[in-house]
């Protein structure tokens, strides 16, 4: 019966390490002087460079950039005009394999910090 159970618990505990991060608290969290949209000029292309496509929307206060996923949640970079700077708040599921190393995606959004 022990040898059955262990390996279940193995098994159980590396799924449920897939769910490192809430699904509504932010993976990164940035502040930048530059504007919503001055924000995400800057980021954009460096997506593109890697072939990485998104959708933006944005108005006067906010710019939100979506990156649609195959295997996981959309990730998602949203910028907040706030009263004396811009607050970045990065929204990105890893897959258990990558989360050693930053990923493209967090990398331009330090980037253009």
């Amino acid at each position: 019966m022990r040898s059955f159970f262990v390996p279940v618990l193995a098994v159980a505990s590396l799924l449920l390490a897939g769910c490192v991060s809430a699904p509504n608290s932010p993976s990164l969290t940035l502040q930048t002087a530059k504007t919503p949209e001055g924000y995400v000029q800057c980021v954009l292309p460096k997506l593109e460079k890697h072939d990485i496509t998104s959708t933006v929307t944005q108005n006067s206060r906010h710019a939100k950039v979506v990156l649609t996923s195959k295997i996981a949640a959309d990730d998602v970079l949203e910028a907040y005009k706030s009263q004396d700077s811009t607050k970045v708040f990065l929204y990105e599921r890893k897959p258990l394999a990558s989360t050693i190393t930053p990923s493209r995606l967090e990398l331009a959004a330090k980037e253009c910090q």
